[in-house]
């Protein structure tokens, strides 16, 4: 007889990822700065933010960390419950225009 696996509890989630670069700017600033505050003050789950060391988008554009010049692509990863990660869309809207935003589900396991 087969031991039975434990169960852990969960609960579903939203992941927000937003994919910029290191180099864009709002009318106010570092664009990576000004989210991530908006999701400290928005009081989300945790927020994030990886540099990668070479990417492309849509345009094509290659991005890259090098030694003479940084335009490393970033993403910002949140994870929390549906309400919060919809209120910080509509707040960050106008900071967004520009930036590939994707929204997935997912369960968070409490271990």
């Amino acid at each position: 007889m087969k031991a039975e696996e434990p169960k852990f509890a969960s609960h579903s989630a939203k992941r927000l990822t937003m994919f910029l670069g290191v180099r864009d700017h709002d009318h106010h600033g570092s664009l990576l700065v000004h989210l991530m505050q908006r999701a400290n003050k928005a009081k989300l789950a945790g927020a994030t933010a990886f540099e990668a060391l070479e990417g492309y988008g849509v345009s094509g554009q290659m991005h890259k960390t090098h030694t003479l010049s940084d335009d490393a692509p970033i993403m910002i990863v949140i994870i929390d419950r549906e309400e919060p990660i919809e209120a910080f869309l509509r707040d960050a809207a106008e900071l967004l225009v520009n930036v590939l935003v994707t929204v997935v589900d997912v369960q968070v396991v409490e271990l």
